[in-house]
């Protein structure tokens, strides 16, 4: 099904980050045990990076949804289960993103409340 490949492919996708921040954490403590200063590449920009990749994936999300609805809208021949299917993913992407953000400032919270 439809469903279930792109759900695999989104697990590898988070298998994928996953690792690339394990390998990240284990290349940083290794230059950090050797004093070594790090480059151009740093943990905050990868993180970006990867921030920025997944709202980009949420926007295109949304934009296929309301392609597929204005489509639908517009008489094409599009089966609404189809149309329904893409809103609700839509939907589940962006309350994701939203959760995630929720998440990422009540951490910057508690660390600024943190006593010095």
């Amino acid at each position: 099904m439809k469903i279930n490949s792109e759900a695999s492919a989104l697990l590898a996708q988070i298998k994928d980050y996953q690792s690339q921040i394990g390998d990240s954490r284990k290349t940083s403590s290794a230059e950090a045990a050797n004093g070594a200063v790090t480059g151009k590449s740093s943990f905050g920009s990868e993180i970006s990076e990867l921030m920025s990749e997944a709202l980009a994936g949420v926007s295109e999300t949304q934009s296929n949804a309301s392609a597929l609805s204005n489509a639908y809208l517009a008489g094409e021949d599009v089966p609404l289960t189809e149309v329904v299917l893409e809103m609700q993913k839509s939907s589940l992407a962006f309350e994701t993103t939203l959760q995630v953000r929720n998440k990422v400032l009540q951490a910057y919270e508690q660390i600024m409340n943190m006593p010095v």
